[in-house]
């Protein structure tokens, strides 16, 4: 009997079908051999916005009065046993908050341009994660798991979605720098390799050696079909190696890529207004502009999740932005300025081409950062209550889900754990969380594991 690491694609999504008490695949399957949503879907791709290192959410979306007022002394409750350091006393905001749109949403004066687009989007001031460093907290934001590989949130929706475009990768992440975990965080784990992310690092030449000068496109295409003749000779006497699927799959997908991905990659031939609302003439703004438009031009071709991490675009430099120990006053604001304009570039262009209501964006990291001050000017991790939002996608625009204490520490109403939000992206999807499983090593896995709630509140 085959394992699950030794099946097929199709064989996989058989089992997916089974899964769901389908008799035959034929109802299950999309016109590309892939899995179709469960149910009417909200949302058709993903945009995840990866703030990487954990953004301040006292200092962005909640704000705290009384946090302000006591700036400076103990803060009045025992801390969690969970602790890294030990922060000192409580340190309020220096940032002003103010109501914006017909929602009356309150946002920092950090972010002036995505204050600007509050009514379509859903601030989850409620969020709770179960690790406290940066490892195990990406890993579980990433993939449900806090400490060994499992197949990422965008592996997940390629599995049970597969791509609206078979010229091009269904996942694929933007990140100029890799973040300090790395692949685990988009990988595939024991799904099929051709589940995994597509990387891209290099913004300028986003995927090497597409062009190829020797061979005219006839004459690879006969190369390939030789290649995969003899992959299937090799195969045929042996048991099914998902290994060698994924990488004649791999060569297959490359082919195809060569004649939409340079065009799906390129932004120079979006009109200059495009490029101004995303921040492409600003220094400042350009790097994560240009991710942000690639992200919109990606989505619009098929891609079925583009993960976009902000990160630094020195490689040989840490690369966890938003990770504030220290010049929290300095960083914070640089972070909110390279990246606040581009986003709202995202929203209101995705909404101009009438796409938001079918594209769910979602902003946010792995955690947030300690209401209490780390040295003179800094925070700490903080898992026990942070903001995340949502846009698009069946997501209610102008809402505020869930509240923190006065201090910004405990989430206290309407707790979203990150299996929660795990589950509620599925279901906008069309996915039922606890229906799309894969067997491996004598269980069943899932991406939200064996909890997960949908957030029904937040669904328009």
């Amino acid at each position: 009997m085959l394992t699950n690491s030794q099946l097929t694609r199709r064989q996989a999504l058989r089992r997916f079908a089974n899964g769901f008490g389908v008799l035959g695949l034929a109802s299950l399957l999309g016109e590309n051999g892939f899995a179709a949503p469960q149910f009417p879907a909200k949302a058709k791709r993903v945009i995840f916005l990866f703030m990487s290192g954990g953004p301040s959410h006292v200092d962005l979306f909640d704000p705290k009065p009384k946090l302000s007022a006591m700036n400076g002394q103990p803060l009045p409750f025992e801390k969690p046993k969970l602790e890294r350091t030990k922060t000192g006393n409580l340190f309020g905001s220096p940032y002003r908050f103010a109501k914006h749109g017909q929602s009356g949403t309150e946002v920092s004066e950090l972010l002036p341009h995505i204050a600007g687009c509050v009514d379509d989007i859903c601030v989850i001031r409620s969020m709770v994660a179960d690790n406290i460093n940066h490892n195990g907290a990406c890993l579980q934001m990433n993939t449900g798991e806090q400490a060994f590989s499992r197949p990422s949130l965008g592996s997940w929706l390629q599995y049970g979605l597969g791509s609206e475009n078979k010229n091009l990768p269904g996942f694929v992440v933007l990140s100029p720098a890799q973040p300090a975990q790395g692949a685990p965080l988009w990988s595939s784990s024991f799904l099929p390799g051709e589940f995994q992310g597509t990387l891209v690092s290099d913004l300028q030449n986003p995927v090497a050696n597409l062009a190829n000068a020797r061979w005219s496109p006839a004459e690879q295409r006969t190369q390939l079909d030789w290649l995969r003749e003899f992959n299937e000779q090799h195969a045929a006497a042996r048991a099914e190696d998902a290994r060698l699927s994924a990488r004649i799959e791999s060569f297959e997908l490359a082919f195809r890529m060569q004649r939409e991905a340079p065009e799906a990659f390129d932004v120079r031939g979006e009109t200059d207004a495009t490029k101004k609302l995303y921040g492409l003439d600003e220094k400042v703004t350009e790097t994560f502009g240009q991710q942000c438009l690639m992200a919109r031009r990606l989505v619009e071709r098929g891609v079925r999740m583009v993960q976009v991490y902000h990160t630094k675009t020195d490689k040989r430099s840490s690369c966890q932005l938003w990770d504030q120990h220290g010049d929290l006053t300095k960083e914070l604001p640089n972070n909110c300025a390279a990246t606040d304009q581009p986003i709202a570039g995202l929203l209101q262009d995705l909404k101009a081409r009438g796409m938001l209501e079918d594209t769910l964006v979602i902003w946010g990291g792995e955690f947030g950062r300690t209401p209490t001050g780390e040295g003179g000017n800094g925070r700490e991790h903080h898992p026990f209550g942070f903001t995340m939002w949502m846009a698009g996608g069946g997501v209610k625009g102008g809402l505020v889900h869930g509240a923190t204490d006065d201090f910004g520490w405990h989430a206290v109403q309407d707790k979203v754990h990150v299996h929660d939000l795990h589950a509620t992206i599925l279901h906008l999807m069309g996915l039922d969380h606890e229906k799309l499983t894969y067997r491996y090593g004598g269980r069943d896995y899932r991406l939200t594991d064996v909890s997960g709630h949908v957030v029904k509140a937040i669904l328009a």
